[in-house]
């Protein structure tokens, strides 16, 4: 059974010059897809409830340093690459999907049991990693579901689907935080009750409603699909062609994508607003990701995927030189939120759908995880690099060197995906 969500032109052509001979079907979203959307949204819920005060908690409530506060954020961004790949390769080996993704679910849970009792710098460097490890664990085998499910002529737009969802529970953790914080000063516990719920709630949608399954296929012509081996794990079988390009690429930017705590709390060292009006900047960021992600999805497959990714990263450019201002007030406080949204509206799902297109379809789990760990690994460089340099240099000036480098960055991935596959409309 799909949902029919046809357009209004009753699935006419979604390409940029597609010609008559390229219509596309109208547009059918599974409904295994709404079913892990709501997983993502509970689990985001839960993590980003936490998220939202982790910044102030580690900085304010323990009274820890930026430097202390760039290690438990670069830890947030980064842990999950550890099991990536291999997760990845788990879910393609055992055609199980859902149960590897299930496992992560899981671990993420009992780390959320954790915060309850963590009170200092190791123990909750150790919590953050655990949960890290969970969401390393589920994202690419609960990916692999989305594509196969998924209609290739619209991959983009289905991620931007399941994202959408995943984000109405991201915008609505750091409100439910912002809420508890108002009624309970200093009430980082109650928050962290909250998030354990939410995050049961999950798991148990997953494993009762969610089916076990890889419904679609996707061929590459002239392929056919060989046997699955042990040895699939090879960084050699990921060579498909434009693969490695898009990887690079994505690493490149990654390491100038600072932590969105780091963002935030620019923001408030400039505004000086109350700590309990903090979380309210993580459900800014996600409400605007949530208004994006469907059209974005949808450009992105029309367009091509190339051009949206890297004007996402301009987005973020923008929102560094708004965040860099000394002096700006509320307006540019928005502006820094609905860019930031734009831009992970414009990178997560389109680099998911990128590489589910270039990838054999018995390795996709695999290539989405190795994905997955060039942005992980490299955005965990990014949050430690700029917590030492905040410390070292200011808040200012740190923000500066990132603006520049990330300017030079995007040009440099402009170059690396020039000539690629990735670059050219799937038709």
């Amino acid at each position: 059974m799909y949902i029919s969500i046809s357009d209004r032109k009753g699935g006419q052509q979604d390409q940029a010059g597609a010609g008559p001979a390229s219509v596309h079907p109208a547009f059918r979203l599974s409904p295994v897809i709404i079913w892990l959307g709501v997983v993502s949204m509970m689990t985001d819920i839960s993590s980003e409830s936490v998220a939202a005060i982790l910044p102030l908690y580690v900085t304010g409530y323990l009274g820890l340093s930026t430097i202390a506060f760039g290690v438990i954020d670069g830890i947030n961004q980064g842990a999950s690459a550890i099991v990536r790949i291999g997760a990845g390769w788990v879910s393609d080996r055992t055609g199980h999907p859902k149960y590897v993704a299930a496992a992560g679910y899981g671990l993420s849970m009992l780390a959320r049991a954790g915060f309850l009792v963590a009170g200092g710098f190791w123990a909750l460097a150790g919590i953050v990693t655990g949960d890290r490890i969970g969401k390393g664990i589920r994202t690419a085998p609960r990916d692999a579901m989305i594509a196969a499910e998924a209609q290739p002529e619209y991959l983009a737009r289905s991620f931007g689907i399941h994202r959408m969802l995943d984000n109405i529970g991201a915008a609505a953790g750091p409100l439910i935080a912002f809420l508890v914080l108002m009624l309970i000063p200093n009430g980082f516990s109650t928050v962290f009750g909250v998030s354990l719920a939410f995050a049961v709630i999950g798991v148990a949608v997953l494993l009762l409603v969610v089916p076990d399954r890889l419904q679609r296929r996707r061929q590459h012509p002239g392929r056919s699909r060989p046997v699955v081996s042990w040895n699939l794990l090879r960084w050699s079988r990921l060579r498909e062609p434009g693969l490695a390009r898009p990887m690079a690429a994505a690493g490149l930017l990654g390491v100038l994508t600072i932590g969105d705590g780091f963002i935030y709390l620019l923001l408030q060292h400039r505004e000086s607003f109350a700590i309990q009006w903090f979380p309210l900047l993580f459900v800014g960021t996600n409400a605007a990701f949530l208004l994006f992600a469907v059209p974005v999805g949808r450009i992105a497959d029309r367009w091509g995927k190339v051009p949206v990714f890297l004007a996402g990263h301009g987005a973020l450019l923008a929102c560094y030189l708004l965040a860099g201002l000394p002096t700006a007030g509320i307006p540019a406080t928005i502006g820094c939120l609905l860019l930031l949204g734009l831009f992970y509206a414009a990178t997560d799902g389109v680099l998911a759908a990128l590489v589910s297109q270039l990838a054999l379809p018995e390795r996709l789990g695999t290539a989405l995880g190795t994905a997955q760990t060039v942005v992980a690994v490299s955005r965990m460089a990014a949050a430690s690099g700029f917590g030492v340099l905040w410390f070292a240099a200011g808040p200012g000036m740190a923000v500066a060197i990132a603006t520049a480098l990330l300017a030079a960055a995007i040009a440099g991935a402009a170059l690396l995906f020039r000539g690629s596959t990735a670059a050219v409309p799937a038709s």
